[in-house]
């Protein structure tokens, strides 16, 4: 896949988002987008957090990884403080580079015991849901974030659910597809998800695959990959598909065989001196594995 490639498709994509109303579902996107193919991007998780918005750009461009999730906290600052013009300003870089504004990273979570802090943490969802339409983003990733130790899991397992399907249609009405992180103590486990998913029913929230330790352990990595395929964000993190022992070549193939079309994030672990020369080699491995999925 050339860099002319990946330009034309991310171009695509924000034409085809620009065509739509601001408040149509990301599954509607998702459909309109049948034709597309999975996409590489990146978490400014390690690799982007020292980089203000302008270096950003630049390094998705040099490199050819033309999709950003931001984290909250980072050096871009994209925050919900920021002012209305301070906010089309973002629209209008992402509007003016190939690269397109994914979403956000968010570390709202409702797991909490106590309801006052559910509730708070869906109020800040909503802030970061009005933050992404603002921007030109898609959706707002979310966390679980725990099972608690003197609570009942399935008592935990609902309020999380319940909290999603509230930001979910909030979230639906403003054109923002809500996306729950695999993450967290306990949460992780993709049986867990699978739970947590039943009690959140809403058609605007997914999965936000997270390539964890915990997804190969039990029945294997299919078999958890199997409990919530259908229910998966178009949004997905990996570490560095060529470090480690994760078994990504299976992980893409599962994600080919779904015709899964959204995008597969880095988020990254290491620290290398040079950005743009370790995102095109992951770019590089990306399309690898893509095309010995593709041939099976």
């Amino acid at each position: 896949m050339s860099l002319n490639r990946r330009q034309f498709v991310a171009a695509s994509s924000a034409a085809l988002t620009a065509t739509l109303s601001a408040s149509a579902l990301p599954g509607t996107l998702r459909a309109a987008e049948e034709a597309a193919e999975m996409r590489l991007g990146l978490v400014t998780y390690l690799w982007g957090k020292d980089m203000d918005l302008p270096t950003l750009l630049k390094v998705c461009e040099q490199s050819g990884v033309l999709g950003l999730e931001l984290r909250t906290e980072h050096a871009h600052k994209v925050e919900p403080n920021l002012s209305k013009a301070e906010r089309a300003e973002v629209r209008k870089r992402f509007a003016d580079s190939p690269v397109t504004l994914v979403g956000y990273g968010s570390n709202a979570q409702y797991h909490e015991q106590d309801p006052a802090k559910v509730k708070a943490n869906i109020e800040l969802t909503k802030k970061y849901i009005h933050l992404m339409h603002d921007c030109g983003g898609s959706g707002v990733k979310v966390k679980p974030n725990a099972l608690l130790k003197d609570v009942p899991t399935e008592k935990t397992v609902e309020q999380i659910g319940k909290a999603l399907n509230e930001v979910a249609a909030y979230g639906a009405e403003h054109g923002q597809e809500i996306r729950v992180e695999a993450h967290g103590r306990g949460t992780s486990d993709l049986p867990i998800m699978k739970a947590i998913f039943d009690v959140a029913d809403h058609r605007n929230v997914g999965v936000c695959w997270n390539s964890n330790d915990v997804d190969v352990t039990g029945q294997g990595l299919e078999y958890n990959f199997n409990l919530v395929k259908n229910r998966l964000a178009t949004t997905t993190h990996v570490r560095e598909l060529n470090l480690g022992d994760y078994p990504y070549p299976k992980l893409i193939e599962l994600l080919v065989s779904t015709k899964y079309n959204g995008w597969v994030l880095l988020e990254c672990r290491t620290n290398p001196a040079d950005k743009v020369a370790a995102m095109i080699e992951q770019a590089k491995v990306f399309d690898e594995l893509i095309a010995k999925a593709k041939r099976g």
